[in-house]
């Protein structure tokens, strides 16, 4: 089934919908899912491809294509044609010109439009944004249906020209409370196609309720093609409580936010670094490198130590100096004692830590050198691009329910 991916960053979404990578095996409930794992090594699992294949994938980061490319050209031969370094307003233009931009045959459409507009850590203007669709300020006036706030209307373009049978959108938690957003995207995106999906209500994830060690939510957007649904999906879809059986959001595997005895643990941070050796002695390029930032008292944000024995804070889309610490020193309030009593120093998090906080896979590669198209991808853009990521094992539980449902949503000759 194949995935045309917008704002794909450095393909967290894209890794889990297709699977087939490894992960921790705590981060896997093999008690629920016990066809989910390929094979198991040691401490770490691999997780079974799901059927789903990216066959297009964009952004306007070209540090973004370049890892994402590193990785799925192991896989995907045409992995850098597959990715379009271009705003999806000017695809959209170009497509609505005639010139054959988007892929024919799209199972589904995946993109986690740009959430900084809706962030509680933003400044919250939503579909005011000043921020143009390629990331430049707006001159001043009336917001523009370009403004970086309203890229989901450019997505539900690309919706109603490739006509998809499902589409999932993602963005943060602040989104819900802002206002009516919620309800308004919901009824926009109800209409692509001249009014041809059905958009159940929108629902948060918390991640680390799906063996994500991080304290990560966000809002997803699912719509259904009408003419693609079999009745009984309809009529489920359509109730104010959808039945289990068609409810399209994956049960939790983890017992984060509910108590329940049958649900593994959550996925600490001191799992999390398992195996993983100091930036000193790694090999990895990705361990070895972290922000030098120095410690700037804990009234400012990123200044606190993280909770090796619990799940990790949001990791952010931040440079530097917002980075959290993996540890810090006895004398700035550091608690690690095992690690302090070892004499390891105080430092921030490596980009290596943050990628397994977002569950990448260690053979994904962040430090990458500029390639002839003068591209790479520095530890400052490695920490942004992981911030901006959904966890890859969040995604793998989405794109696994919705595959073992599939024949139930939708009509077979379709």
């Amino acid at each position: 089934m194949n995935v045309l991916s917008l704002f794909s960053g450095c393909g967290g979404m894209d890794i889990g919908f297709e699977g087939g990578f490894a992960c921790l095996k705590v981060s896997i409930n093999s008690e629920l899912h016990p066809d989910w794992i390929e094979t198991e090594h040691g401490e770490w699992v691999t997780l079974k491809r799901t059927g789903f294949d990216t066959v297009f994938a964009n952004d306007i980061r070209p540090d973004a294509k370049a890892a994402w490319v590193s990785y799925f050209g192991k896989t995907k031969k045409d992995a850098n044609k597959i990715y379009h370094i271009e705003s999806i307003v000017d695809l959209v233009k170009k497509a609505k010109k005639g010139e054959n931009v988007f892929p024919k045959n799209i199972d589904i459409v995946t993109g986690g439009f740009p959430c900084q507009d809706f962030s509680i850590a933003g400044k919250r203007l939503g579909f005011n944004s000043q921020k143009s669709h390629d990331g430049k300020i707006l001159e001043v006036g009336e917001p523009s249906i370009e403004s970086r706030g309203q890229l989901y209307m450019w997505m539900r373009e690309v919706i109603t020209l490739t006509e998809p049978k499902l589409f999932i959108a993602e963005n943060v938690k602040g989104l819900t409370n802002l206002e009516d957003v919620k309800e308004i995207i919901e009824r926009d995106f109800s209409k692509a196609d001249g009014n041809g999906y059905i958009v159940v209500p929108a629902q948060v994830l918390h991640a680390a309720d799906y063996g994500v060690p991080q304290s990560r939510e966000r809002v997803i957007f699912f719509g259904f093609k009408k003419s693609a649904l079999t009745p009984n999906a309809i009529k489920a879809l359509k109730k104010k409580t959808i039945p289990d059986e068609y409810n399209p959001y994956p049960p939790k595997t983890h017992a984060y936010t509910v108590k329940n005895n049958t649900l593994m643990p959550p996925v600490t941070c001191r799992k999390a670094f398992i195996e993983l050796e100091e930036p000193s002695v790694s090999a990895d390029a990705s361990q070895k490198i972290y922000s030098k930032a120095k410690f700037m008292g804990k009234h400012c944000q990123g200044q606190a130590e993280i909770k090796i024995d619990s799940i990790a804070p949001t990791i952010r889309s931040e440079h530097h100096g917002n980075i959290e610490f993996r540890r810090l020193s006895a004398e700035h309030g550091g608690i690690i004692f095992d690690e302090l009593e070892q004499g390891l120093e105080e430092r921030r998090l490596t980009v290596r830590e943050c990628a397994r906080i977002q569950t990448f896979p260690d053979d994904y590669q962040f430090i990458l050198k500029r390639t002839n198209e003068n591209v790479g991808v520095s530890s400052s853009d490695a920490y942004k691009i992981i911030g901006n990521a959904v966890p890859c094992v969040l995604a793998y539980n989405i794109a696994k329910h919705l595959a073992e449902k599939w024949d139930k949503f939708f009509l077979t000759n379709e």
